[in-house]
């Protein structure tokens, strides 16, 4: 008897989730949320705010993701001072950790770097930022790149450039002691 009734719970189980999956119009979210105000915090303390318009939930497909058309915007607070990402479209990929920024894409880190680009890929889990896209760049000191495509570390530590052109500053003290 025991048997027949976990067999029973199991194959119910898979049908409602069937069932579900018959209820949702075909290519629907399975949520959809609107004037999202997300908080994440450490220690008691927000790190994270992330402002959206309206954000749809696809979950529940097989590569599964979270779309923001209407724009996003993220703020970052780090000992005290604020970083800000905004977009006028973003789109997170959950299985990957990938986001993709998309028109009128705009950085400005803790350190007063200020990046703009049409396009930017975001690799949360390796802390890595890319574009094969036009961007500028202006860094707290003042140096500059305009160009397309670049590879960064998330705290713009490492920056690759490619196919740029700007005004770069070095430092004469560490170029002479450095040979």
């Amino acid at each position: 008897m025991a048997i027949v009734f976990v067999v029973t719970l199991f194959s119910c189980e898979g049908n409602y989730k069937n069932i579900q999956k018959m209820n949702l119009k075909d290519e629907a979210p399975v949520a959809v949320g609107k004037k999202i105000n997300l908080k994440y915090t450490d220690s008691g303390k927000v790190t994270v705010n992330l402002l959206a318009p309206l954000l749809l939930d696809y979950s529940n497909y097989e590569f599964p993701y979270q779309e923001f058309p209407e724009g996003i915007v993220l703020y970052f607070w780090e000992e005290d001072k604020k970083s800000v990402i905004t977009a006028d479209y973003a789109i997170k990929y959950e299985l990957t950790n990938m986001v993709d920024l998309r028109d009128n894409v705009k950085i400005i880190t803790k350190d007063s770097i200020v990046l703009n680009a049409k396009q930017l890929y975001w690799d949360q889990k390796n802390e890595w930022l890319f574009t094969d896209q036009d961007y500028t760049i202006k860094f707290a000191d003042g140096s500059y790149n305009d160009g397309a495509q670049f590879d960064s570390s998330q705290d713009f530590t490492i920056f690759l450039s490619r196919k740029n052109e700007g005004v770069q500053f070095i430092d004469k003290k560490e170029t002479t002691n450095g040979n």
